[in-house]
């Protein structure tokens, strides 16, 4: 099933969550997890690293799993595939996430119930560097179509 998670909850999400533990995130800066979390970085957001393969990524420390996190995680942002999510969901729900965000590509149902009946928030198949650059302000500047009209410039983006 895709993903039917509406602009108000996304824009919802991404306003009020502001760390985010990024499974799977490489120290490659050609790779999408790290131009993504690069980019939420830079946006304000406090990024934490997951990967058991690294020290440290953006000069952020590296946590080799969710459950060695020692500060409140909003959004598990899950950059691993779709047959690793259920485990990935377990601990999200152990280390009281409020959200499971799955990548682009990335869907498993299994794991968006478990999630789900838990009390978690599910987002699947989408990048959520495309979804705040679209809805905060960052994509309509090159000429995509957002599906969000407004006349305001959002006043927390540096001009």
């Amino acid at each position: 099933m895709a993903d039917d998670t509406d602009i108000s909850t996304l824009r919802r999400i991404l306003g009020t969550c502001k760390t985010l533990a990024v499974v799977g995130l490489s120290a490659n800066w050609y790779r999408p997890s790290y131009f993504a979390a690069k980019y939420m970085l830079d946006h304000g957001y406090t990024v934490i690293p997951v990967n058991p393969a690294y020290e440290e990524v953006l000069g952020q420390k590296c946590y080799p799993s969710l459950k060695d996190i020692p500060v409140r995680v909003d959004i598990v942002d899950c950059f691993r595939r779709s047959e690793d999510i259920p485990a990935i969901a377990d601990d999200a729900i152990g280390i009281g996430a409020r959200v499971l965000w799955m990548q682009l590509g990335v869907v498993n149902e299994d794991a968006r119930r478990k999630a789900l009946a838990a009390g978690l928030e599910v987002v699947m198949d989408r990048c959520v560097k495309i979804e705040h650059a679209r809805l905060f302000g960052g994509l309509n500047w090159i000429g995509v179509n957002t599906k969000v009209i407004s006349a305001k410039r959002p006043r927390w983006l540096p001009y």
